[in-house]
Order: structure tokens, then C-alpha cells, then sequence
């Protein structure tokens, strides 16, 4: 008998796998906007924001293991790190490839996670925080996935625009 691949077990398999090749695309674009960029330009902030391509990196590797975290645990307690501010930059001393290796260990952690997710279809509690409605908020894990997917495409396309008044390569002219 053949399995039929409009079982509900295949739709979600589907799910998963489109969601997290989404992510993976999404990162690609951020380390093309990063490749060739020395430790000096990672740290340079080129705009008014405080944004930096190395924070960015920071920020994005932070934030997929809290949501890691957040999956795994779920338990609704705040991750720590989650409101850490020193997160959104790249520090005097630290290096850019250092941050992108924290940066693929994540997304490789994120990856394990999902795909070890038995209850795909489930919600899991979103940690409380200062900006958190009184009642318990809960998001399915797709929204999860969808939430990581925007948080790198919308700084992807800030690093695009950082990268270009660095030194005016963008990621369309680098792919």
C-alpha cells in the first residue's frame, strides 16, 4: 500500500520543510550581505540606527536560540538573554567570524528542533514581557517559524541597506 501524500502526516512534513527552507533562504541572503566584510566594517555603524552588520548577526543568532528554547522548554519562562540588549552589537572584541559561527550553530540548532518536534501542529507559551498582553499568549509553532522568517528577512534587508553605505555592494549585485 502507498502512502497517500495528502495524509495529514505528509501535509505537515510539507509544512515543516517549506518553513525551514523559507528560514534557510532567508539566512543565505544575510551572509551574502556579510561576505568579505573585515571585523572593522562588522562594527561601523554606516546609518542613524545603532545597527551594525555584526549586531545583526548577534542579534539573529540570539534570537534563533530563544525561540529554540522557547520550543523545546515550553514552559512560558523568559529565556535567558531574550531582553539583553548587548545582543543588537558587535562588541570591541569580538570577531565577525566568531558571531557567524554562533550564527550557523543556531541555525542548526533551530533546524534540530523543529525537525525533532513530534507535535508540530501544537502551541507552545510565549515568555512574559514588558510589552506582553496580561493574559498568557500562546503561538502554534508554524507561527514561530514565521515569526524567525520575518525577524531575518527584515534585518537582512537592514544590513543590505548597511552594507551598501559601507561600501556600496548589495546582495543582489553579490548573489
Amino acid at each position: 500500500m502507498t502512502p497517500n501524500p495528502h495524509s495529514p502526516a505528509s501535509d505537515v512534513a510539507v509544512d515543516r520543510g517549506e518553513l525551514l527552507r523559507a528560514l534557510a533562504e532567508q539566512r543565505e541572503l544575510l551572509l551574502i550581505t556579510v561576505k568579505g566584510i573585515t571585523d572593522a566594517q562588522a562594527i561601523r555603524r554606516t546609518v542613524v540606527s545603532e545597527l551594525t552588520l555584526g549586531g545583526i548577526i548577534k542579534h539573529l543568532a540570539r534570537g534563533e536560540r530563544v525561540w529554540a528554547e522557547i520550543l523545546v522548554r515550553r514552559d512560558g519562562e523568559l529565556p535567558e538573554g531574550m531582553l539583553d540588549t548587548g545582543q543588537y552589537r558587535m562588541s570591541a572584541g569580538e570577531r565577525l567570524s566568531d558571531l557567524l559561527e554562533l550564527y550557523e550553530g543556531a541555525a542548526r540548532e533551530t533546524e534540530k528542533v523543529v525537525n525533532d518536534l513530534e507535535d508540530f501542529g501544537g502551541s507552545v507559551p510565549l515568555p512574559k514581557t514588558p510589552w506582553s498582553p496580561p493574559a498568557p499568549e500562546y503561538w502554534p509553532i508554524r507561527r514561530v517559524l514565521l515569526h524567525l522568517i520575518r525577524e531575518t528577512a527584515q534585518h537582512a534587508g537592514h544590513a543590505d541597506i548597511i552594507r551598501e553605505a559601507l561600501d556600496g555592494a548589495n546582495t543582489t549585485a553579490q548573489r
